[in-house]
């Protein structure tokens, strides 16, 4: 997620927030909510977003998202929500079937309409919410007029789905993830952690499909990773020495922006400044495309 928004910075008025809202979904302690934030926002940061060329904000610090959301709400059909994957994984996976779950794409619609976003970069997971997002839109303006830009995917066909120590999609909710920023010691023993067949040292190992390889493949340089594959295919190396071999390839993907988390946490005042000036910015955009909306449905 991080790469393309570095890229897109540079293209254009970029937004982009910390979706706290969203995260109330799974995270019911209350500063522990606030330190996520605090340290995502760090994280971005600190892998190449600038404050200065991006408006970067937490997304409950703009409340009209909320007021977007129920109006849209308005004209969702239940079964465009019903048909919606995310939920159905998430349930399945033990997290509570509430409503702001099911609802989670209309406050996402709301999250990219009310910046009047005309591009919107996603993975292939999240690909049916962009969709969703754009049929809400639509018919918000076929009841009340153009009202809504629909906005348009850009999906990094060279990414797709990262896999977490566990084989399966990597994400928070499933607690499965990789924290790039994690003490080296935590995280070369996460990454020895991560679960691997039974194949002896001396045999080949399957290299498609498998949880090294798919984080092998989104780092390092061509060289390092020709070499790591020829490793698995080839056979006399064990799975713990392929983890070594990947738990060295992501410390050294990430040294520099590592040692720039150090140092923009060693400046609190600063990064506080910057996620001030942000949600102000965000909010002002906000506010305009709202008062489009109000006088639309006429609460205004």
């Amino acid at each position: 997620m991080i790469r393309p928004a570095v890229e897109m910075q540079s293209q254009g008025e970029a937004y982009y927030f910390l979706a706290d809202y969203h995260a109330l979904t799974g995270v019911a302690a209350p500063g522990r909510l606030s330190d996520l934030v605090s340290e995502t926002y760090l994280d971005l940061l600190a892998c190449g977003v600038d404050p200065e060329r991006a408006v970067v904000f937490r997304q409950s610090a703009v409340p009209e998202v909320h007021e977007l959301a129920w109006y849209l709400s308005t004209v969702t059909p239940m079964g465009l929500l019903e048909r919606c994957h995310s939920y159905k994984d998430k349930v399945a996976k033990g997290i509570a079937a509430s409503h702001g779950l099911f609802a989670y794409p209309v406050l996402m619609a709301a999250d990219i309409l009310l910046y009047d976003a005309d591009r919107v970069p996603v993975g292939q997971d999240q690909k049916q919410h962009l969709e969703v997002a754009r049929d809400i839109a639509g018919k918000f303006n076929e009841k009340y007029g153009t009202v809504f830009k629909l906005p348009e995917s850009i999906i990094r066909e060279d990414a797709g789905v990262v896999l977490g120590v566990d084989g399966q999609k990597m994400s928070k909710s499933y607690g499965n993830t990789l924290e790039i920023f994690a003490d080296e010691k935590d995280l070369r023993k996460k990454i020895m952690g991560i679960k691997t067949d039974s194949t002896p040292v001396e045999q080949p190992k399957v290299v498609e499909g498998s949880t090294l390889w798919g984080l092998v493949r989104l780092m390092g340089t061509e060289a390092e990773r020709s070499e790591y594959r020829s490793k698995m295919e080839k056979g006399g190396s064990g799975y713990g020495d392929l983890k070594k071999s990947l738990a060295d390839l992501v410390l050294k993907e990430f040294a520099q922006m590592r040692s720039r988390r150090v140092e923009l946490a060693s400046d609190p005042t600063r990064v506080k400044k910057w996620m001030s000036e942000g949600a102000a910015k965000a909010r002002k955009t906000a506010e305009q495309v709202l008062a489009r909306v109000r006088a639309a449905v006429g609460t205004s």
